[in-house]
């Protein structure tokens, strides 16, 4: 994990370095404290993506609990009724 003062971000190409060397966070700080995030564009989004599809995974499951399902054969029933196949 790459921790940097506020300061440090002057120096943008130092900055990027990191970034692409760490493939993942830097975390910068001010007063000893942390304060922003600084990333490369890869990394956030195949984050991104994850928390994408953890979302989905999360409102599958949701919809199981709450009974929001059918099984596989009834639902080839629907779509060949649906749509006449």
């Amino acid at each position: 994990m790459q921790i940097i003062p506020m300061r440090d971000l002057k120096n943008t190409v130092e900055v990027e370095r990191r970034c692409a060397e760490e493939n993942g966070p830097v975390y910068i700080t001010k007063n000893g404290y942390g304060r922003l995030v600084v990333m490369d564009i890869e990394y956030y989004e195949r984050t991104m993506q994850k928390m994408y599809e953890a979302k989905l995974i999360m409102e599958g499951l949701e919809d199981v609990r709450e009974g929001r399902t059918v099984d596989g054969k009834t639902a080839v029933h629907n779509i060949r009724s649906k749509y006449g196949i």
